[in-house]
């Protein structure tokens, strides 16, 4: 394996990470910036009270974009394998 080849699977790889956390990590993004817009109109500055709401929200995500996350990391996989049984 040549290092234009090793470079594209690290780039393959890194790329498929920011496509498969992107759904998770904005959905917790908006939640958390609805609860602080809402602690901050009604002046409650509990520190703890995002948890729960990001904790639910990011479950709930994690339930709707699971079937994309699994298709996604099985075609990465199977295209990485491939890859591997063509080096000589």
């Amino acid at each position: 394996m040549d290092v234009g080849s090793a470079v594209g699977l690290l780039r393959g790889a890194i790329l498929e990470v920011l496509v498969i956390s992107s759904p998770i990590l904005l959905v917790g993004l908006v939640v958390g910036l609805i609860i602080s817009i809402i602690q901050a109109t009604t002046s409650i500055q509990e520190q703890t009270l995002t948890f729960v709401p990001k904790i639910a929200a990011i479950l709930g995500a994690l339930m709707l974009f699971g079937p994309f996350i699994i298709t996604s990391l099985t075609e990465f996989t199977v295209r990485l394998f491939e890859q591997i049984s063509r080096i000589p």
